[in-house]
């Protein structure tokens, strides 16, 4: 859409009836011009739309492809929003999430940390996208954008994890280290989602995930995980002392494995 249409929708919002001589002598390539007339069409939906959140996901809905100029027009009118901004955005157009994440990092309106979040909670389906425009966007913030994700999203974490060890192999035991760290729990899950893409790497990953799980039934899962994926027993024991997992849970848990084989 040319600015000068924009300009003319905008009259017909507003009640201009002079849409005509007035868009006649607006720049086509005038970008403060441009800027302007958004300014003035965001103010304008404000006033129909109690929020500035409804304001976004209203414009958002009726002009899909102006959504990133509009979103940006927010960012510097009203900062202290940006939460509301990103998520209302996000939700109305999930297509322009990995834009609408980059434009905020990039304008830097809030801390990489909420930014991420705040874009997961209103899409969670895109916390891949979102987790690799800010990794891309804000390299030097990888171990807070992992952890929030994974906290985030729990289910999603073995995933999120893949990929982004798929993009940046050199850190994937710090990746790894991370999200295991924020998230026991799916601890078995992170490792064999690794595994699958990096066998050659299985004590490097088992040893990894072992050292940031305390709880004995996390470590069992990673154990099992292991196996699942091919590591011998003699080769799991190494990897767990290795780890430091106390004596005693190692016995346990082969003990345990010896005797459901005899059975």
């Amino acid at each position: 859409m040319q600015w000068n249409i924009k300009f003319a929708l905008f009259g017909v919002l507003t009640g201009m009836s002079t849409i005509s001589i007035a868009s006649s002598v607006v720049p086509q390539n005038d970008e403060q011009t441009d800027q302007e007339l958004t300014r003035n069409f965001l103010q304008h939906q404000l006033q129909q739309n109690p929020s500035i959140g409804r304001a976004i996901s209203s414009i958002s809905g009726h002009y899909p492809n102006k959504v990133l100029e509009i979103v940006s027009m927010a960012f510097e009118m009203y900062p202290q929003n940006y939460q509301e901004i990103i998520y209302a955005a996000i939700n109305a157009q999930p297509s322009a999430t990995e834009d609408i994440v980059t434009l905020a990092l990039t304008k830097k309106v809030g801390d990489c940390t909420s930014i991420v979040s705040t874009a997961i909670a209103a899409e969670p389906g895109y916390v891949d996208t979102i987790v690799k425009a800010a990794s891309h966007t804000t390299p030097e913030e990888l171990q807070n954008i992992v952890r929030v994700a994974v906290i985030s999203d729990p289910d999603s974490a073995d995933y999120v994890v893949q990929q982004l060890s798929k993009s940046q192999p050199d850190k994937m035991l710090s990746i790894l280290t991370t999200a295991v760290s924020a998230v026991p729990f799916v601890g078995d899950y992170i490792v064999e989602a690794l595994l699958a893409i990096y066998p050659e790497q299985d004590e490097a990953v088992v040893t990894t995930a072992l050292k940031e799980s305390s709880d004995e039934a996390d470590i069992f899962r990673i154990l099992d995980a292991a196996q699942n994926a091919g590591v011998s027993g003699t080769r799991l024991q190494n990897f767990a002392m290795t780890a430091g997992v106390d004596q005693h849970l190692i016995e346990s848990y082969f003990n345990k494995e010896s005797s459901s084989k005899v059975d």
